[in-house]
C-alpha cells in the first residue's frame, strides 16, 4: 500500500515587520500614504515574494511578538478575519485592513501537539479579533495577494519572566510541535520569523514632517550594527551552533527582537538546519536592524540519499 507522503516545510523566513515597509510601499490596504524609502529592505522581500509564487505552499505559519499572551501559546484558528490594525506607536504610518484566510486544520493540530508535550496551548477562536501589525507586516510584505493561507501564533511572554535559556527551550519545543503537525497534515509549508535583530531605536521620528526621510536614517549604534553582522554572518554560513551559542548575549547587548521567541521557533521545526542561510537585504528602521534571510530547505531535500 502506498502511504501518503507526509507534510514538510519548504523553508523558513527571518521576516522583520516595522509598519514603515508597510507605510513605505502605498498598497490600497493601508490608509496613510508616503514617498517611498526603506527600499533594501523592501526590495529584499522580492525575493520571498517571487519564491512563493514558485513554490506555491499550501500554509505559511508566522510566529509574532506582538501578538503576546501570558499564559502558553494561542494558535490562531478563526478560518477568516477581516478589519482595521492599527499601529499602536505609529498609527499615522500603520492603519492597514485586512482580510486573511487561516488553515484552521493546521492550526488545532499546531495547538494539539504543543499540548501533548507539555506546552499550554488553545486554539485562538475569537471571530472578531484584531490581527497585530507584525503578523500583519510580515504577512504582507512576503505575499501581498493574500492568497495562501497563513496561521499566526502568539508570543508567551515567558522570555522576559523566566531565564532567557529557559524561555528558549520552550520554544524549541514549540518548534518540534509545528513540525510534528505539519509532518501529520501532509502539507507544504513555510515558516516565518517576524522579528527584528537588534532593536534598540530612535526614542523619536528624527523628521516627524516626513517619517520616509531617508536622509535621516542610520543603525542606532556602531556596536549594534557589529553584533547584528556578527549574526548573519553565522547564518550565512551555516553556523547555527555558533549562533545560538552567542544567541543570549546578542539578545542582552542588542536589544534584539529574537528574543521573543520567533527565531529559535522557527529553527527548531526546520531541526537547526545546516543549510546556509541567503542574506536578502539588510536595513535599518529608526535606528533598529533588520534582515530578510532565507532558509531553503528544498537545497538540504535536493541532497538528501
Amino acid at each position: 500500500m502506498t502511504l501518503k507522503p507526509t507534510g514538510h516545510i519548504l523553508g523558513g523566513w527571518l521576516a522583520p515587520h516595522p509598519p514603515h515597509l508597510v507605510y513605505a510601499e502605498n498598497p490600497p490596504q493601508n490608509e496613510p500614504r508616503s514617498r517611498g524609502g526603506w527600499e533594501m529592505l523592501r526590495w529584499g522581500y522580492d525575493h520571498c515574494r517571487s519564491k512563493l509564487k514558485s513554490q506555491r505552499p499550501d500554509a505559511i505559519i508566522v510566529h509574532t511578538p506582538h501578538w503576546q499572551t501570558t499564559v502558553g501559546h494561542d494558535v490562531l484558528a478563526v478560518k477568516r478575519l477581516k478589519g482595521l490594525s492599527v499601529d499602536p506607536i505609529f498609527p499615522h504610518l500603520f492603519r492597514y485592513r485586512f482580510d486573511l484566510q487561516v488553515d484552521v486544520d493546521l492550526a488545532v493540530s499546531i495547538s494539539d501537539e504543543a499540548r501533548k508535550i507539555g506546552l499550554t496551548s488553545k486554539p485562538m477562536t475569537n471571530p472578531d479579533f484584531r490581527v497585530d501589525y507584525g503578523t500583519i507586516t510580515s504577512l504582507h510584505m512576503m505575499n501581498p495577494d493574500w492568497d495562501i493561507p497563513i496561521i499566526a501564533l502568539s508570543s508567551n511572554n515567558s522570555p522576559y519572566f523566566h531565564d532567557p535559556k529557559v524561555a528558549q527551550e520552550e520554544m524549541v519545543k514549540l518548534g518540534e510541535a509545528t513540525k510534528v503537525a505539519i509532518q501529520k497534515s501532509g502539507k507544504r509549508v513555510v515558516l516565518a520569523a517576524s522579528n527584528s535583530l537588534s532593536h534598540i531605536h530612535f526614542s523619536a521620528e528624527p523628521n516627524p514632517d516626513l517619517p520616509e526621510d531617508m536622509s535621516k536614517e542610520h543603525v542606532f549604534s556602531q556596536a549594534q550594527y557589529e553584533w547584528d553582522v556578527r549574526m548573519l554572518n553565522l547564518m550565512r554560513v551555516g553556523d547555527l551552533h555558533g549562533m545560538l551559542a552567542l544567541l543570549p548575549e546578542f539578545i542582552d547587548e542588542a536589544y534584539a527582537e529574537v528574543k521573543a521567541g520567533g527565531l529559535v521557533w522557527m529553527l527548531s521545526a526546520m531541526d537547526f538546519t545546516t543549510v546556509p542561510a541567503s542574506v536578502h537585504a539588510y536595513g535599518n528602521v529608526i535606528g533598529t536592524g533588520n534582515a530578510v534571510v532565507e532558509w531553503d530547505l528544498t537545497k538540504q531535500m535536493e541532497v538528501a540519499p
